[in-house]
């Protein structure tokens, strides 16, 4: 690499925006294992019905319905810390609050306010996570958001692994209610980061009413040409991949490995290969740029899941398990960082917060609707066949990349023009 060059990749990887997006992220996934793991752990210890925890899931729906909101977030600014930052600053101390209460609440005399104080953790938490998709895509030029969304997946997996794991070791010698406080004070190093991070500069005109707010974004994304094939792009990219993930504890058990040895290779090795894939997805993208990372990740994701098809003959073998989850975590944590930056391109930063939301809760549909039917499929093609089928899930993804042209420079024109 030309020294200039390198120089330049330096500068980009150690800046203070990469900084911003590596916290932001951590800020954004530590409130999501409280409503889950913790909340159930916890749930469980005090003796609460199984359906009743069961139940508790519901309380993340927020996560998946943040689109219906984000318009407003897009349509108001904050006076005095601008549209990005004044709405996160809200959200964070909303979050911060709401955390506090769900610790102070009763799960075995008073389920229902448990629901409620988890529905709004997870309310605010979603409303922090759109605003800071929509900070990243106007804060960040195009070229250099694989790199800072690698930064963001990464922080938001340690945030996940500091509530989730930690939350439960710490479980074990605090009450849960002192649990809950101690998430709460974690957050603060996020909204330090809002406060003395820069507010995004404002492109184009924002919507004047509510009604431009939530009419103008998808009036601005269905009038493109290929605003079809995107959608198909985003929905078949990763299916293979999610259906394959749906059914890998199945497999994994049937193939006879003990939960502990999934715990520590699956588990523990695979989330820091995740950590490494997503790192090293983000540092191609500013190399080759987020079309190209697109095919070469793509590809590496088609063999990766394939690979599961080869531990069926391996059988229980922790050096070959390591392997496939190794090849399978990195491929992903590439695959992902590019997406995720994909994603953030295709918006119009006039509408970044409603039109992110919706491209990401669109994500989040084949790892439920594709992920469903897997075990009869696992019952009907036995599990080598099945893993090669869920790679071949993948080809219509790669295939429509053929087009990618098209709507790549679609959004290069709409940032030039705004």
């Amino acid at each position: 690499m030309p020294k200039e060059k390198k120089f330049k990749t330096l500068k980009i990887v150690f800046s203070a925006r990469m900084l911003v997006a590596l916290l932001m992220g951590f800020s954004c996934g530590l409130p999501l294992m409280l409503t889950l793991t913790i909340l159930q752990a916890w749930m469980k210890v005090e003796g609460v019905d199984l359906a009743v925890i069961g139940l508790m899931t519901l309380a993340g729906l927020p996560y998946t319905l943040k689109f219906v909101w984000a318009p407003v977030l897009d349509r108001y600014v904050i006076p005095v810390f601008g549209r990005r930052r004044g709405w996160l600053i809200i959200a964070q101390t909303l979050l911060m609050l709401s955390i506090v209460g769900l610790g102070l609440t009763d799960p075995a005399s008073h389920p229902f306010r448990v629901a409620c104080a988890a529905l709004l953790v997870a309310f605010f938490s979603a409303s922090q996570d759109i605003v800071v998709d929509a900070y990243r895509r106007e804060d960040i030029p195009d070229t250099e958001l694989g790199f800072a969304s690698s930064l963001y997946i990464n922080g938001y997996r340690l945030g996940m692994l500091l509530s989730g794991g930690g939350g439960l070791i710490l479980a074990d010698y605090l009450p849960f209610s002192m649990v809950y406080l101690l998430m709460a004070c974690c957050l603060v190093p996020g909204v330090l980061t809002t406060l003395f991070a820069p507010e995004p500069k404002i492109y184009g005109t924002p919507p004047k009413s509510m009604k431009a707010a939530v009419v103008d974004p998808l009036v601005e994304y269905f009038s493109r040409k290929s605003a079809l094939w995107v959608l198909a792009f985003i929905l078949l990219y990763k299916i293979g991949d999610a259906m394959a993930t749906a059914m890998a504890t199945p497999f994994y058990l049937d193939m006879g490995f003990s939960t502990s040895e999934i715990g520590v290779v699956v588990k523990v090795f695979g989330f820091w290969a995740t950590l490494a894939g997503a790192l090293l997805g983000g540092l191609t993208t500013l190399r080759i740029g987020i079309y190209a990372s697109l095919w070469v990740f793509g590809v590496l994701q088609v063999f990766s899941t394939a690979s599961f098809a080869l531990l069926v003959h391996a059988g229980h073998s922790i050096p070959a398990l390591a392997g496939v989850i190794a090849f399978e975590n990195l491929a992903t944590g590439m695959g992902t960082a590019a997406f995720v930056a994909f994603m953030a391109t295709m918006t119009d930063r006039r509408f970044t917060a409603t039109q992110y939301a919706l491209l990401s809760s669109l994500m989040g549909i084949p790892r439920v609707i594709a992920s469903a039917p897997t075990g009869y499929a696992v019952k009907f093609l036995g599990w080598e066949m099945f893993f090669i089928f869920c790679a071949l899930m993948a080809i219509p993804g790669l295939l429509i990349l053929t087009k990618s042209s098209v709507f790549s420079v679609r959004t290069n024109a709409l940032a030039k023009k705004d």
